[in-house]
């Protein structure tokens, strides 16, 4: 006689499942609700804020004409910082000892100096010279030794008390603290790339410049943009220091401007706040985009590894990512 069959297995229990309860972020959520109720109080509730005093002159034609001088400034001193990084990552990463040793040493300088103290010297660099000017170096000490007096070898010229000052003093100070940072960026961005391919450009003919232009750097852009766009807002909120050099066609020094001259300064730097907030928001629109854009074609394959995973999934496993 046969056995009986074995029982067939009892069908598991549906598996019910338990959300994670998370009580303290639930007290976290409350807690910043209860500050964020306090800070529009605050806002609405605090008469020193004085919000129409605010939107009077917070728009004024002086005013305008200042966020123009900041936006002209940031514009200047990154174009500035820029070109001049790129050329200071070339010379670092150069075989050439004297050119490596030149870009360390300006990096090294205008990284340790404040913006701030840079502004306030470039300002006052007008004490050093009464004029500015480019030619052959020692030429009076020269002419001596042959005995010609005032040997003056000069190519051109400019009143330094006038060009080193306001504007043009700010936008250097700037621009030459900028291009410190930025030469760092740009080093770190081409040593990101495999070194194979510049020495494949090579084997092909290209020349160093070439290869530099056309393959390192687009490359190197993905990593490049990003810091870039926040050195700019950066740039943005620094032109600020100007002030103090003075430039007067400036956003916060015509704010200022305005409290001091009307004995009510703190409405004035909340304006001062809102400009600036207002400004660095469109950067991070634009820096967003542009990061994007830079950022196109790579990780297509990590996305289509995920498609295929997906398709395999439901396909029963049929289809494999590679």
């Amino acid at each position: 006689m046969a056995p009986d069959p074995a029982p067939a297995p009892a069908p598991p229990e549906p598996i019910k499942a338990v959300p994670v309860r998370h009580p303290w972020r639930w007290v976290l959520i409350a807690v910043l609700a209860v500050l964020t109720a306090m800070f529009i109080h605050l806002l609405v509730t605090n008469d020193h804020f004085r919000w129409g005093f605010i939107l009077d002159n917070a728009f004024r034609p002086p005013i305008i004409a200042g966020l123009r001088g900041t936006i002209l400034l940031t514009i200047f001193s990154m174009v500035i910082g820029v070109v001049l990084g790129v050329l200071i990552a070339v010379m670092r990463l150069s075989s050439n000892p004297v050119l490596r040793g030149v870009a360390w040493m300006y990096t090294w300088i205008f990284r340790a100096m404040p913006r701030l103290v840079l502004a306030v010297l470039f300002g006052n660099l007008g004490i050093l010279w009464a004029r500015l000017e480019f030619g052959l170096p020692f030429d009076t000490q020269i002419g001596r030794l042959f005995g010609i007096d005032d040997l003056r070898v000069r190519i051109f010229g400019v009143d330094a008390p006038t060009f080193l000052s306001g504007f043009v003093a700010g936008m250097l100070a700037l621009a030459l603290s900028e291009a410190a940072y930025m030469a760092e960026i740009v080093r770190a961005g081409i040593q990101s790339v495999d070194p194979g391919q510049a020495e494949a450009a090579e084997a092909l003919g290209m020349s160093r410049g070439q290869v530099l232009r056309r393959i390192v750097l687009p490359q190197a852009m993905r990593l490049i943009v990003p810091p870039t766009g926040n050195e700019t807002i950066a740039m943005l909120k620094d032109t600020s220091l100007v002030a103090y050099t003075p430039v007067t066609g400036e956003l916060f020094f015509q704010l200022q401007a305005v409290g001091h001259r009307t004995f009510v300064v703190f409405p004035m730097l909340v304006a001062a706040a809102g400009w600036y907030i207002a400004l660095t928001s469109v950067l991070l629109v634009i820096q967003h985009f542009v990061e994007r854009y830079f950022s196109r074609g790579y990780n297509r394959t990590q996305k289509a590894r995920a498609r295929l995973r997906d398709l395999g999934a439901e396909t029963g496993g049929r289809v494999t990512a590679a």
